[in-house]
């Protein structure tokens, strides 16, 4: 590996006046060991309890604060921690004391010295002195005490540049070890580098703005398509000391390239505006615009003159789409569309020009067909890490990240020692301030490999930092702002720093894939979920006469199912592929067909309506709805079976489509409706009714006509009688005639109130 950048080469002197100042510790470190080193506790047999820790692992002791972080020769050093007492016993006589040195010449020094947890008698140097130490009287068991060291740095014995181990022991008495002892110690480092280098290492970090999705692919139907969230923790991210709060606010005065994912920036931007939030089965009205507003203001700010890297919308997983879902047709394309739409999202919110030529895999780990993945949507530069871009020699040195890897592509890899320093809890202060040093110990170190050969490190952290590790990585940054070994390198030109010919270029193969990360990929089932959505949705797009209210909604919501966030949620990723699928087909079941009931036909031609709505507020268009008979008996304008006519509808609307017919025997036939896209898909359910052909023959209309004629010969037989009686009364000279007959009742009951048959009938 590279990293026998734990070489000793450069620069190996100790300090000088430690040396001095510990020779007769060193030579007696094995009397010391055997008379006061007390074995610390193993681990507790089966079935016994765990023992209190003993000896130098009774007190915990944590580093809190160590500052300045990088001293200068007028400086005085401030330590403050706390102490635990994790024994069973009392300890008297406590006294803590700061220990400096040895100087440590290489990187793999600074990891060994980051892994020793008890005291070391010959390797742990010997006390600054007693005017710098703190005493307590006693240390009741289980209690914590805090203190603080303050110690003028002339007084450490710092000689030559380089980085010295720093350690804070405390020491004491028990009833059982009547003796001083040391009985707990916690190191550190302390970075000296009083004057700038001649030569300093670049150094590049990456600053990323990243989150997991929230918005849904609903909209509301007014004019500005009011977005859906499913829930309002985006807010609790952007307000004051929230976690992309604070990254704006800490990186607007670090030298960082911003990382930074379109989809949150597209998000932010919805919520600055009109928003709803689910609740249940319903909406609420969402209230963090002014958060939203501000966030924005302050990034747009803080980025106009920095450079800034887009990566593609939603942030998609590279490995997943490469190990699982490029088998998948479609994959790779919503991958191109998501790198598309990457730059206009930014230049539109931030007004700022972003490079999209950059891929980041989850943690930087490679394979060929990640990177096959990553360049087909159009990046000619791949963010690695060391650990998975292992060196195939072993260097002296750690090399230049830029590699160039074939086919125009540049590897950037990462330093992996520096990348995962942050990560872990850095609320606990001991855990931030220890990375802090070891940050700067280990960039120090490295520039001391090589003092006279210039090398280019990038840093990529975290890929979505809590507060607390942004918080930590900004103190790690402002350790470095005097530029003493460091001098910052925006990630653009570091990938265009001339390569070491000695690192290695080869692309590791998918074998070396780490099993944990391949673990949390999407699985294949995800990417065909997002293939069946998006055939919906190109089917549903091609009758709608305003497509992009719907497809660029549902569009970025394809994208958000892809997204790197959802690793190690494998049923919050499956929930919100669910919801986009179920909300898309609740939208395109809005044009459907009314539900017919069976038809009646009487003669040899007619015409059936059937009615399709379009419930939808924009209108569709481009639909055709076809009839098929299942009985020749049954045709359609004399062509055949089958008939299909266009639809168009308004939102909002239904539309009656008539289709003649024409029939040649009594009988029943099945008719299907379904409707059509343009391009001959089916869309949406078909519907089946009956048709019962009912054919009047001629001899029945002699019959029915026969009898009209007699019907109306009575009527004028019945009329003329009438006209006969009222002039033989007139006549007779009697006014008062006969009480004439009342008008005949009506041969026609009321009109029921009571529901149709079952059937419809449909006459010539």
């Amino acid at each position: 590996m590279a990293e026998a950048a734990d070489f000793q080469g450069t620069r190996p002197s100790p300090a000088r006046r430690w040396l001095r100042r510990t020779a007769s510790a060193v030579l007696g470190a094995p009397l010391l060991a055997g008379l006061l080193a007390v074995p610390a506790a193993g681990a507790a047999p089966a079935g016994e309890p765990a023992k209190a820790p003993t000896g130098s692992r009774t007190v915990d002791v944590s580093l809190d604060t160590l500052t300045p972080s990088v001293p200068s020769e007028d400086d005085t050093l401030t330590v403050s921690g706390t102490l635990t007492n994790r024994g069973k016993e009392t300890i008297s006589s406590a006294e803590v004391d700061l220990r400096v040195g040895p100087q440590l010449t290489g990187r793999g020094e600074v990891d060994d010295a980051a892994k020793r947890s008890t005291y070391v008698p010959g390797a742990d140097p010997v006390t600054v002195g007693d005017k710098y130490t703190v005493k307590f009287p006693k240390l009741a068991r289980g209690i914590s005490q805090d203190f603080t060291l303050t110690v003028p740095v002339d007084k450490l014995g710092l000689d030559d540049p380089g980085v010295y181990q720093l350690g804070v022991s405390v020491s004491g008495r028990t009833t059982t070890a009547p003796y001083e002892q040391v009985l707990g110690i916690k190191r550190s480092f302390l970075p000296w580098q009083p004057e700038a280098s001649d030569k300093r290492t670049k150094l590049t970090f990456l600053w990323p703005l990243i989150a997991s999705p929230h918005v849904t692919a609903e909209t509301r139907s007014d004019e500005q398509q009011t977005p859906v969230f499913t829930d309002d923790d985006l807010a609790e991210e952007l307000a004051p000391g929230g976690r992309l709060e604070q990254m704006v606010a800490l990186g607007s005065r670090l030298p960082v390239t911003w990382v930074i994912d379109p989809d949150l920036l597209a998000s932010v931007a919805a919520m600055a505006g009109k928003y709803e939030v689910e609740s249940g089965d319903t909406t609420v009205p969402g209230k963090n615009q002014a958060l939203a507003k501000q966030w924005l203001t302050a990034l747009e700010k803080v980025v106009e003159d920095g450079k800034v890297i887009a990566l593609p919308f939603a942030d998609p997983d590279l490995a997943s789409i490469a190990h699982r879902g490029k088998a998948v047709s479609g994959t790779l394309s919503h991958l191109q569309n998501a790198s598309a739409v990457a730059a206009t999202t930014v230049e539109t919110i931030l007004h700022v020009k972003p490079s999209t030529d950059f891929a980041w895999p989850v943690n930087g780990a490679v394979d060929s067909s990640i990177v096959d993945v990553a360049t087909s949507a159009g990046a000619h530069n791949v963010i690695a890490r060391s650990d998975s871009f292992r060196e195939t020699a072993a260097l002296p040195y750690t090399p230049s990240a830029a590699r160039p890897i074939g086919g125009g592509t540049t590897a950037v890899v990462a330093d992996a020692r520096l990348s995962t320093l942050f990560d872990g809890d850095m609320s606990r202060a001991g855990a931030s301030t220890l990375a802090v040093q070891k940050f700067l110990a280990q960039t120090l170190a490295l520039t001391e490999q090589a003092p006279d050969n210039e090398r280019s490190i990038v840093v990529a952290p975290p890929r979505m930092p809590t507060a607390a590790q942004a918080q930590t990585m900004a103190r790690a940054l402002e350790g470095l702002s005097g530029n003493r070994w460091t001098q910052p390198l925006d990630l653009v030109a570091a990938a265009e720093v001339k390569p070491d010919p000695r690192a290695t270029t080869k692309v590791p193969r998918a074998s070396s894939y780490p099993k944990k990360l391949r673990a949390q990929e999407l699985p294949t089932q995800a990417f065909q979920d997002i293939r069946t959505t998006q055939g919906s949705l190109d089917s549903f797009e091609t009758i709608l006469t305003q497509p992009e209210r719907v497809v660029t909604p549902f569009g970025n919501a394809v994208n958000r199912s892809m997204s790197t966030s959802w690793r190690g949620r494998s049923l919050e990723a499956q929930q919100y592929r669910d919801a986009v699928r179920d909300y898309l087909q609740s939208l395109t079941s809005e044009v459907q067909l009314i539900e017919k009931s069976d038809v009646t036909l009487s003669g040899r031609s007619a015409t059936i309506p059937v009615t399709v709505q379009n419930k939808l507020v924009q209108g569709v268009d481009r639909l055709h709805l076809q009839l098929t008979s299942d009985n020749i008996r049954l045709k359609f304008n004399d062509d055949g079976t089958t008939a299909k006519l266009p639809v168009s509808i308004a939102g909002g609307h239904s539309q009656s489509v008539k289709f003649d017919t024409a029939t040649s025997a009594n009988g029943r036939a099945q008719v299907t409706a379904r409707l059509f896209t343009e391009d001959g898909t089916p869309y949406g359910k078909e519907m089946t009714f009956t048709v019962k052909v009912s054919e009047v023959t001629p001899t029945v209309l002699l019959v029915i006509a026969g009898g009209l004629l007699l019907l109306v010969l009575a009527g004028i037989r019945m009329y003329s009688h009438r006209k006969r009686a009222v002039a033989s009364d007139t006549a007779d000279g009697n006014g008062d005639g006969p009480e004439q007959p009342s008008d005949p009742a009506p041969d026609t009951g009321p009109e029921s109130g009571a529901p149709s048959g079952t059937g419809e009938k449909v006459d010539r």
